[in-house]
């Protein structure tokens, strides 16, 4: 076996020349690109996460918690800038990696990104569904156990079906087209940024210093590990650089998509995490609704009903995102020869992977109707980070290979700030359970088979050599 060509790198210039030859719609703005990220970010975190991290981790220390997790993205974010305006084309940290690691950690990104955005988009799916029925029991129509919850989930369950028609709709509209998924991104992420306003302005009227008192009841550990809870919130922003080949000017609307929704999402997290330990003593917050709970106690829970359709609208924007980064990794690696053919080929009308895009989207309304997704989401948050940890380290490389590439923006602060984004994100897996480390190691021994089994025979770069 040739193993120096298993770590063969794919030159930038070759990846700008692919993104020349693509037929996907460049029609994205930078305004679209940030709204994206919005919609990919802002999921059942700041609905539920917020409260329960307040209530067991932090106290009221959980506004720094926030801090502390954003920053941490935040080295990331500034990784992936400067490499989405270095490659700008579709496939984000797997085109990364193969640009500047070589073809078999690219191939292992590309299988750990499918898992962190498919396990993803089914969890929202079912947390989009638990909110739905919430909502149908408070107008006076129930949906039974049966049609609501996994067979394995609970005495009574059959199938999810709420959670398996909400990704096939949104599969729908995802292979009419980007110009229609987005429409419809934009309109569901200005409906949920208005619910977060209204709660936030709702309850600074209300809100008891008292409350903040003490302020870090648990301690400096109870934030960083409050930080580690709320963490999954920030999940999302690295969608935008997959919607690179449908960006207008890639290399400048990426990195401000990436960067802006970040920004975006961290002043509402701050806000929200403020009013709402302000409202509601902290160990009042363990609850599956904090924001509702923090209404009711300021006598406005007739809010509550808005409340839950903002809900609803973060979590289908937060699905429609993670099933995009999905088909659109899919697609890059289709394109490069890793998976077949099909997988990178598109509408003529409507210029998507059209294929894949339903095929993905069958596998996830699959696993959101028959499986209690719950036990799997560290699984999302540790391939997030394996990714996180790689795009960093990408930068540090290709700092020192290629000085001479043009860069449309800089990370700051190089190398201090891309080396401390790979140690954050290693540090931040290391805490993980053994069972989710256990998972992650059978996923990627499974990726490894497939890679020698198909992938390595039908790359396009060394069947190009």
């Amino acid at each position: 076996m040739d193993f120096k060509s298993l770590f063969q790198i794919k030159p930038i210039e070759q990846f700008l020349e692919v993104a020349k030859d693509s037929h996907l719609h460049r029609t994205l703005s930078a305004f679209d690109l940030v709204l994206l990220g919005v919609g990919a970010i802002i999921g059942a975190g700041i609905f539920v996460l917020t409260g329960i991290a307040a209530a067991t981790h932090a106290g009221p220390a959980i506004i720094l918690s926030f801090v502390l997790a954003g920053t941490a993205c935040a080295l990331a974010a500034f990784c992936y800038s400067e490499l989405a305006s270095m490659v700008p084309v579709t496939g984000s940290a797997y085109s990364y990696t193969y640009a500047t690691v070589g073809e078999l950690a690219a191939w292992m990104i590309g299988w750990v990104l499918i898992l962190e955005f498919s396990v993803g988009a089914a969890t929202v799916a079912v947390g989009w569904s638990g909110y739905v029925a919430s909502f149908m029991q408070m107008i006076g129509a129930p949906i039974p156990p049966m049609l609501r919850e996994a067979f394995t989930a609970a005495e009574g369950g059959g199938i999810n079906l709420p959670a398996a028609l909400i990704i096939l709709l949104m599969t729908f509209v995802l292979a009419r087209g980007i110009t229609v998924s987005m429409l419809i991104n934009n309109i569901m992420v200005v409906v949920k940024v208005a619910v977060i306003l209204l709660f936030v302005f709702a309850g600074l009227g209300h809100i008891e210093p008292t409350n903040w008192q003490p302020f870090m009841p648990f301690g400096i550990p109870g934030m960083a590990a409050g930080a580690a809870v709320i963490f999954f919130a920030y999940i999302g922003f690295d969608v935008v650089a997959t919607a690179a080949q449908e960006s207008k000017n890639p290399s400048r609307d990426i990195p401000i998509g990436i960067l802006g929704s970040l920004a975006v999402c961290t002043v509402l997290y701050l806000a929200v995490a403020a009013v709402l330990t302000g409202v509601v003593h902290y160990s009042e917050l363990n609850v599956p609704a904090p924001i509702a709970k923090a209404l009711d106690t300021i006598g406005l829970g007739m809010l509550s009903p808005i409340i839950k359709v903002g809900a609803i609208a973060g979590l289908t924007t937060a699905m429609m995102a993670l099933l995009l980064g999905q088909n659109r990794v899919f697609y890059a690696m289709g394109r490069d020869g890793l998976l077949p053919a099909w997988t990178a080929k598109i509408h003529d009308t409507f210029k998507t992977p059209y294929t894949s895009t339903w095929v993905v989207g069958i596998i996830v309304a699959t696993m959101a109707a028959l499986t209690p997704i719950g036990r799997l989401g560290e699984l999302v948050s540790i391939g997030t980070l394996f990714a996180f940890s790689l795009v960093c380290l990408s930068v540090l490389i290709l700092r020192k290979t290629r000085p001479d590439a043009q860069r449309g923006f800089l990370a700051p602060l190089s190398p201090y700030l891309p080396a401390a984004g790979v140690v954050v994100n290693l540090y931040l897996m290391a805490g993980l359970s053994w069972h989710t480390w256990l998972a992650f190691f059978i996923w990627t021994t499974i990726g490894l088979v497939v890679y020698f089994a198909y992938a390595r025979q039908h790359a396009y770069l060394r069947n190009k050599a």
